[in-house]
């Protein structure tokens, strides 16, 4: 891995999980020094971490953006038009075998949500395979591109919200019913059930933390 790789990756994972909390100035002396690379690739990496929203200029150097509530509707929004039209392609074109073997797994996820961390993270790799197998599905590379980049940015969101077990209970069954639909052939029911399923996570999110206010960032 190039050592620019490296530090979009080890940045990025910093930013998401909020070690880097907002606001955070990043160095180029103390990064390079931290992430054991020279002052080149670190900035490429910051220029990678500043096209994805994660990084902007500020008045002390590059700085980790915040999340606003107006950050979090637009974010609900584009997602809502992105991830319901690819679950409604996904029931067109994938594989009613996967996403059936996907719900049944769905429906067990309970048993993972109340448990320690492993078994709670064992519950968001689900998750992660039913985006993966509906990227798969949908045929459509642009697409999937454009939700993979929204997902850094979710990833985010969801960590400003606890883990809630039964809000992440309901979501499970919600998971399920859209990898039902799917493997139903049913574009219309997967893409409300999509949509039904973003309101209640946005919902929940706006409703368990309000983050702070900050300058909108473009």
């Amino acid at each position: 891995m190039r050592a620019s790789d490296k530090a979009y990756a080890a940045l990025r994972d910093d930013i998401i999980e909020w070690r880097l909390a907002p606001g955070t100035v990043l160095t180029e002396v103390e990064q390079s020094e931290r992430l054991g690379i020279s002052r080149t690739p670190l900035r490429e990496a910051l220029g990678r971490l500043s096209a994805e929203g994660l990084t902007a200029a500020g008045g002390r150097g590059v700085v980790v953006t915040d999340i606003s509530l107006e950050d979090i509707d637009e974010l609900f929004e584009l997602r809502e038009t992105l991830e319901g039209r690819a679950a409604a392609l996904a029931a067109e074109r994938g594989d009613a075998a996967t996403f059936e073997q996907l719900r049944r797994e769905l429906l067990h996820a309970p048993e993972l949500i109340g448990g320690a961390e492993p078994a709670l993270q064992a519950y968001y790799d689900l998750v992660g395979r039913l985006d993966a197998a509906i990227d798969a599905a949908i045929s459509n590379a642009y697409l999937a591109q454009a939700m993979r980049s929204l997902r850094v940015h979710l990833v985010r969101v969801r960590r400003l919200a606890a883990d809630d077990a039964e809000r992440l209970t309901a979501a499970a069954a919600e998971h399920a019913a859209i990898a039902e639909a799917i493997a139903a052939g049913k574009p219309r029911l997967a893409e409300a059930a999509t949509t039904v399923h973003l309101h209640r996570s946005l919902s929940h999110v706006k409703a368990t933390h309000v983050p702070h206010q900050k300058e909108h960032h473009g």
